[in-house]
């Protein structure tokens, strides 16, 4: 695989994405293989790391281009081993490390990310001390930054630790001490910074409200941005009354049929033919649609 290019002045750095869960939450789906705003939660994820100098996927193969796909032994047992088995291919100083479910999650974040990890403002240090690094860990000589892991924090402040930035040789070091089962206990002792970002990076889909309301969430963009591109009032637009009319007609009558209704709404209402009721109107319509197709035929 290629590597892709670095940006300057970037720390250099892999990209270790864990997307093999169980989603026992979401009984049993293809978590990162869930569409919201048109692609996959995981593409979201490896979008973001693009400057990474090799993404790691540890989960089944998909077809994403310029990723190396892993999967942990056995699969599915748990986010310890998934990064095990990620870190077998990391070479870069640093590693990202990210669940594969964060539709949120964009370039920018994992630029923050890095900054902070290799950043350290005067006269600090880092909140824990730093395990020594094993002489034989692959990876020990590069240099490591000034500060040390990263873990982005929620709105609550509560930590998140598939969302963070890690000296790679120190967190290879740590793992090969590690018997345990939990991130926490792995990656606690490596951090030194706890980062709070803006736009929910830190977004999972866990549950299906929480994949609701990621859509959603691109929804409220996709309106924002096309109200202003057409030069229209957010505030003139009720998109759940709109949202109600296509899905009754995409019901009633035939989904080709509620991006047409809505068209032609808006025709009639640019013109000021429209009634105040129009909506209505057509949800009614909609709903006695087999009625009035059969009056229709009928009618000679």
């Amino acid at each position: 695989m290629a590597p892709s290019a670095e940006s300057p002045g970037q720390a250099v750095f892999d990209a270790v994405i864990l997307a093999g869960g169980e989603a026992r939450r979401l009984g049993g789906a293809d978590k990162p293989g869930l569409s919201v705003g048109g692609r996959p939660l995981v593409e979201h994820v490896v979008t973001a790391v693009a400057d990474a100098r090799t993404t790691i996927v540890v989960g089944p193969e998909r077809p994403i281009p310029a990723v190396v796909f892993v999967r942990e032994d056995p699969p599915r047992s748990g986010p310890v081993p998934a990064l095990a088995a990620g870190l077998n291919g990391v070479t870069a100083p640093w590693v990202v490390l990210l669940a594969g479910d964060l539709p949120f999650i964009t370039a920018s974040h994992v630029t923050s990310l890095l900054n902070a990890a290799t950043t350290r403002p005067p006269g600090t240090g880092p909140a824990h001390p730093m395990p020594a690094v094993p002489d034989d860990v692959a990876g020990a000589a590069p240099e490591e930054g000034p500060v040390g892991g990263v873990v982005m924090v929620d709105d609550g402040g509560r930590e998140q630790w598939l969302a963070g930035v890690w000296p790679a040789a120190r967190l290879k070091g740590a793992l090969a001490a590690y018997s345990g089962r939990s991130l926490k206990g792995l990656l606690g002792p490596l951090t030194a910074v706890r980062l709070s970002l803006p736009g929910r990076p830190w977004f999972d889909c866990d549950t299906m409200d929480d994949l609701e309301e990621a859509r959603m969430h691109v929804l409220n963009e996709w309106t924002a941005l096309a109200c202003k591109e057409l030069g229209i009032d957010p505030a003139d637009v009720d998109r759940d009354l709109i949202l109600d009319l296509t899905k009754e007609v995409a019901h009633g009558v035939a989904r080709p049929a509620a991006p047409l209704t809505a068209y032609l709404l808006g025709l009639a209402q640019g013109a000021g033919t429209a009634p105040d009721d129009a909506v209505a109107k057509l949800i009614t319509l909609a709903k006695n649609w087999g009625q009035a197709t059969t009056e229709t035929l009928t009618d000679s």
